[in-house]
């Protein structure tokens, strides 16, 4: 069955949904073979690599029940406002020098104030005049004028994650919907940017509804998916949640090749949680990654995730 959907999916036809259904049951080392085969069939050997600044963190208003910055759990973490436009500069130089293709701005909150949106501008107008790293931002739901003030600066692509299943995502969150991200999504693109998006696995969902959201994307046409691993954080209703087994990773990295054949997966957040750092994935389909230290948790160096690249064949390249 592994092979028969892989040879369709090379031929350029479309998965279904219960092809995708099938693949949770099917051998493990021949499901992670044949998604690697269908990456290097679509992406060849490229790898896009960004890294992340929290520049802004904590005292969100949502009630996303995975996330240290929500106000409604007390989770110790630091809470700042925006970040000085030098800091923010001095990171996504540092990163540039390192060979890292993107740099992304990720603010806390469900949308960052006009007043913050005019100072991100002028630090994405300053990086760009300093080096030729690719600008991404997290900002929550920015209006359509917002989003455009920002690409006319420089910003050249927008991340907003849709998490989990439309199902799914009231039991993950209720502050916002499904459907408020799919907007902020519209408008972004609407403001000529391209888009980000993806979700986190472990939050208790099934696997219909890792499938349900490969397939969302795939709808929405994203090419750029961060699949993040649930970092359990003390202090929000997650903090028990059992982290999922690295077959059970790897499983769900495959699959999300076979629906999304031509996307750059990126292993996001929880990564560092993987006894090889990420690279047997890089194997499974992945072919993409965040350097460095995530939001609220540590990550994994540049110099180490360069190495990892290096050892399983990849070049680093921008992918618009």
């Amino acid at each position: 069955m592994v092979n028969k959907i892989k040879n369709k999916i090379l031929s350029e036809e479309k998965i279904t949904y219960d092809e995708a259904l099938s693949l949770a049951d099917a051998p493990i080392n021949q499901l992670i073979s044949a998604a690697d085969e269908i990456r290097k069939h679509f992406c060849s050997n490229i790898f896009d690599i960004c890294s992340i600044i929290n520049a802004k963190s904590g005292k969100c208003s949502e009630n996303c029940k995975f996330c240290a910055q929500s106000a409604h759990y007390k989770t110790n973490i630091s809470e700042y406002p925006l970040l000085d436009k030098e800091k923010i500069v001095k990171n996504a130089l540092y990163m540039a020098e390192k060979g890292v293709l993107r740099f992304s701005i990720v603010t806390s909150g469900k949308a960052l104030t006009d007043i913050d949106v005019e100072i991100l501008a002028e630090t994405i107008k300053e990086i760009k005049s300093k080096s030729n790293i690719s600008i991404c931002a997290s900002l929550g739901l920015l209006s359509d004028e917002n989003f455009k003030k920002l690409k006319d600066a420089g910003l050249e692509r927008v991340h907003n994650n849709l998490e989990t299943s439309k199902d799914f995502f009231s039991s993950v969150c209720t502050t916002h919907t499904f459907d408020d991200k799919i907007n902020a999504l519209r408008a972004a693109v609407k403001s000529g940017l391209s888009v980000c998006s993806g979700g986190i696995i472990g939050l208790g969902e099934r696997i219909q509804d890792r499938i349900d959201l490969a397939f969302s994307l795939k709808e929405l046409g994203i090419k750029s998916i961060p699949l993040n691993i649930l970092s359990p954080v003390k202090g929000t209703p997650y903090e028990n949640n059992k982290p999922l087994s690295e077959e059970e990773i790897l499983r769900t990295t495959a699959i999300f090749r076979f629906i999304l054949p031509n996307a750059f997966i990126r292993l996001a957040g929880g990564r560092s949680y993987l006894s090889d750092k990420g690279k047997k994935a890089f194997l499974s389909g992945a072919n993409a990654a965040i350097t460095g230290d995530m939001l609220t948790t540590y990550g994994i160096s540049v110099d180490t995730d360069m190495q990892i690249i290096k050892e399983t064949g990849y070049v680093v390249e921008l992918i618009k």
